[in-house]
Order: structure tokens, then sequence, then C-alpha cells
């Protein structure tokens, strides 16, 4: 080995080695940012002159909490998914899910949404992971569906509130509507209906390289330049579409949702569906509403639809979409949604 040769090799592994600790840095710091989340968001919500407790205080705590949350969460999903699709292209993605294979895969993405205790907004990374990494619209859909409508802090709650007969029903309608809704868009090949840049990424120099012609080394760059591409685009939308949430989660108009949904009119379960939809909370959060409905007579179909309608079609959620989907699209998925989420309040209120 000439002394040439030497240098060039100890350049490379120095370089390897400087990637390697910065990664891991990197990762240490977003661990220990993630696990002060609540405690940023009171610290930066005590700087303003309002009450905790009131109103304006409760829209300042969740926005200085859901905002670096999800961006977090995005920051983190789309560097794994992209040093993951240094090894698996759109195209070899799509091939393995292709023909009969892929009739599992809208249960199995369901189900991964099932045990992911994310919001609707805290999904969207994951759900623009997957489609940056080719895995079919339809199955990607299964999960965005299925993550917050029937995630684990969800069941656990609503175990809690109307024990567990009720709760596994609710589990089991809110996974037969994830895979069923991500099966019937699936079927309505609506990948064209992306945003350009998608399609682009999907197409992108990471699927044409050969695998054995690069090392660890540039899978992780190819990660870092996921995250400056995908989060460069949305991250405004990120901020907007949670401070719109912000302000509904902390203004909830309780006392009309108990004028609208507190009878069993045949017209109670769509009206729980259009005032659920435009707010903004997670499981957590929609479940105090659900308790005081149902204790006011709200029927339990309605209420359940009210929940599913919040917490799987919220505003700030098509507002990040948006990004990601066209305008056709996203009209096209919350029609699915929606109709699955109003069949399933007609039926309990005629079985309960």
């Amino acid at each position: 080995m000439t002394i040439a040769t030497q240098r060039l090799k100890s350049g490379r592994d120095g370089s390897a080695l400087r990637w390697y600790l910065g990664i891991a840095g990197a990762s240490v710091i977003w661990w220990l940012a993630y696990g002060q989340l609540i405690a940023f968001s009171e610290w930066a919500t005590a700087l303003f002159p309002v009450d905790r407790q009131s109103h304006t205080g409760e829209a300042i705590a969740f926005f200085f909490y859901d905002v670096p949350k999800v961006l977090l969460l995005l920051t983190g999903i789309v560097f794994v998914t992209g040093v993951l699709r240094s090894w698996f292209s759109p195209e070899k993605t799509r091939a393995l899910l292709a023909g009969r294979r892929q009739i599992f895969g809208y249960p199995m993405a369901a189900a991964l949404g099932v045990l992911t205790p994310f919001c609707s907004c805290s999904s969207v990374p994951l759900f623009i992971g997957f489609v940056s990494a080719g895995i079919p619209l339809g199955v990607t859909f299964s999960f965005l569906i299925a993550g917050p409508m029937v995630g684990p802090v969800g069941l656990g709650l609503l175990y809690g509130l109307v024990g567990w007969k009720i709760a596994t029903i609710y589990l089991v309608f809110g996974f037969t509507i994830a895979t069923i809704a991500g099966w019937v868009l699936g079927k309505m090949r609506l990948e064209r209906y992306l945003q350009q840049w998608v399609r682009d990424l999907n197409a992108g120099p990471a699927a044409d390289i050969p695998t054995e012609r690069i090392d660890f080394v540039d899978r992780l760059k190819i990660g870092v330049e996921q995250v400056r591409e995908i989060v460069g685009k949305v991250w405004i939308w990120v901020v907007v579409g949670i401070s719109i949430g912000a302000l509904i989660h902390g203004y909830v108009p309780e006392a009309l949702m108990l004028r609208v949904m507190g009878g069993e009119a045949w017209w109670s379960v769509p009206a729980a569906v259009i005032v659920g939809v435009p707010m903004y909370t997670n499981a957590a959060g929609v479940i105090p509403i659900v308790e005081a409905l149902l204790g006011k007579g709200a029927a339990l179909g309605t209420t359940l639809a009210f929940m599913m309608s919040v917490i799987a079609l919220s505003l700030p959620e098509m507002i990040i979409l948006k990004q990601v989907l066209t305008y056709r699209l996203i009209a096209v998925f919350i029609a699915v949604v929606s109709a699955g989420i109003l069949a399933t309040g007609f039926l309990f209120n005629l079985i309960l």
C-alpha cells in the first residue's frame, strides 16, 4: 500500500468517524429534547402574562408542546426512512407489496397504527416517510387513519370510561374502517394526486444508486438530505396547522356541542362529524368531552362518531397533509373516512 493510498484511507476513516459521532450526538440530543417537551411547554407558557388554566393558557401550552413534538418526530422519522430508502428503493418496496401480498399490507399498516400512540398530526411524519419510501398509498392511508383513531392511549381511556366491551367494539370498528378505507383508496389509484415533489422523490436518485457501491456513511448522508428536503418543505405548515389547532383546543365550544349532539335525532351523527372535523386534539384531550357528552345524554354512536372525526380528520392535519397531497386527494380521503365514521355512528346507535 502506497503512502498516498494510506492517507486516502485514513482520511475516509476519519470522515466516517466524524459522521458516526455526529449522528450519535444528534440522536442523544433528539431523545433528551423529546423527553422534555412537557417541561418546555410549561416553561414557555409561564413566560406569558396569562393564567395557565385559562383558555389562552391552554392554547399556548398546547402550541409549545405540539410544534416541537411534531417537528422532532418528522425529523427523526424522515431521517430513518431516508437511510432505509437507500436499501429499499420505491420500486423495490412497491414490488414487495405488489399483487396478492399487498392485501396483507392494509391490516398490517392498520395494526401498526393501533400500536402507535400518536395524534393525527403526529402520525403525518410517518405517513410522509412511508410515501417517500414508495409504500403503496392505500396501505399508507390505513396507517394514517388507524394511528390517531384507535391508538393505545385513546383505547385505554375509553376502556376506563365505558368499559371493555364498548372499547373492544370501538377497536374493531376503527381497525375495520382503517383497513377498508385504505383498500378503497388503494383501488382508486390516486398516486397521481400526490404533490409533484413527492412523486419526484419516489423517482429520486437514491433509488438508482447501486447498493454495493455505497457505504453506511453514504446512507447516513442520504438520510440527512431527506430531512433537509422534506422538513424544509413542510415545517412552516406544521406550525400553521398546529397554531390553528391550539386555538381550537383552548376554546372548545363544549356547550354548543352538547346542544347539537345531546339528542338522538337521525341528524345527530352527521352533525357530530361536521362539528368534530374542524377541531383538533388527541385522544386524551377528547375523552373528557366524550364523557361530558355521554353524561348529558348524547347517544353512544353519535359520541363515538364525534370522537373519531376529531382525532382522525382534524383541520390542522389536513393543512399539513396539503404539502404532500393535492386538494382532490385530501377531499377523497375525507369522504372515504367520513363514510366509515358515519356508518359506525349509525350502527352503534342502532345496536346499543
